[in-house]
């Protein structure tokens, strides 16, 4: 299955703790936990281009499997990893943050972040 598309955020689970554990403030806090995201994802083999829109804020990650690539991260640092693929999964791990993002089927994606005990996870459907 191919992760193409453009998929917006249906559901969220312990965003607001996840965010202060990686040091965002308060007020960004508050006002990103209403918005529903959209994300486009633009595969190419082992290609990848991930853009990431919540409100204002355009987040754009290109990455070529099992190739070092630096990715911004949601707090605006630039890191340098290395994107698996496992499957229908792009793991990724970011300072500390494990990331798996799951292709479930043809049309919902789950992206779990892992921090420490805490995991965040956002369920996204296809446009």
């Amino acid at each position: 299955m191919s992760f193409s598309g453009k998929y917006q955020l249906e559901s969220q689970e312990n965003f607001e703790a996840f965010m202060k554990a990686i040091g965002l403030p308060d007020e960004l806090i508050q006002k990103g936990k209403d918005i529903k995201s959209v994300s486009e994802i633009e595969e190419t083999g082992d290609n990848f281009k991930v853009t990431v829109t919540t409100g204002t804020k355009v987040l754009v990650n290109s990455f070529v499997i099992g190739q070092e690539s630096e990715i911004e991260t949601i707090t605006g640092d630039k890191v340098k990893t290395v994107v698996r693929r496992d499957g229908n999964k792009l793991r990724v791990s970011l300072k500390g943050i494990e990331s798996v993002t799951e292709l479930v089927d043809g049309n919902t994606i789950v992206n779990t972040m892992t921090l420490g005990g805490i995991v965040y996870k956002r369920t996204s459907k296809r446009l």
